[in-house]
Formats: C-alpha cells, structure tokens, sequence
C-alpha cells in the first residue's frame, strides 16, 4: 500500500503562483513513477505532468509546459508542482498519483496505470 497527500492548493489571481506537495508513505519504490493529475466540474480527469522518482525524468502535458515544474525530494518522499503563470482554465480539483515503471514514457499520461492516488487539492484561479 502506498498513501499519498497532497497539500499548497487554494485561491489565486490569474497570472500567480502555487507549489503543490505530495506526500508519499509505504510501500513506495524508488523505480516508481509519479504524477499529478487534474480534473475541472464537468471534464475529464487530465494528465498534467509525472517524474520518474530514479533519475528524475520528467514528463508534461502541453497545456502546462514551460508554466508548471514538477520535482522530487527523494529524502522527504514528496513531490512537487510548481505552477507559474496560472490561469482560469487551470481551475481543478490537483490529484497525485503512483504506479510501477511503465515501459514507455507515453504510459505516464495514462490514469489507468496508476494504483494510488492522494484525496486531490483544490485549485481555483480567479481571472
């Protein structure tokens, strides 16, 4: 079992900043790859951007590329989002999750691979 927790959601202005955490406990790996996710009222839930937790590879969606950042502290078995540059249509409910190493990189962007996710934390950017 792995347990994830998220934490740093909240109310920003367009064009501000937030850093997001996820906590990680358990049965964690060190070759795991982990992700944030997202899902606005009445949409589908979104990619938004993985790391590999060994060597730090890391992985974007379009829609956030070059405004979010997302690393690790392996010590603190936390990640992180970064997320600059915000906008309205970033407005979601931010979820983290956890899965095995995937064969291929496109695998991350797919929720289906995922066995854990953390409860989520609310994003809301005022325009």
């Amino acid at each position: 079992q792995v347990q994830l927790v998220e934490s740093g959601g909240g109310v920003v202005q367009a064009g501000g900043s937030l850093r997001l955490s996820c906590a990680a406990s358990g049965r964690t790996s060190g070759s795991a790859t982990m992700a944030w996710f997202r899902q606005a009222p009445g949409k589908e839930r979104e990619f938004v951007a993985a790391i590999k937790w060994s060597g730090g590879s890391t992985y974007y969606s379009d829609s956030v590329k070059g405004r979010f950042t997302i690393s690790r502290d392996n010590a603190k078995n936390t990640m992180y989002l970064q997320m600059n540059s915000l906008k309205p249509e970033d407005t979601a409910v931010y979820c983290c999750a956890w899965t095995p190493p995937q064969p291929f990189p496109s695998y991350n962007a797919w929720p289906l691979v995922y066995d854990y996710w953390g409860q989520g934390t609310q994003v809301t950017v005022s325009s």
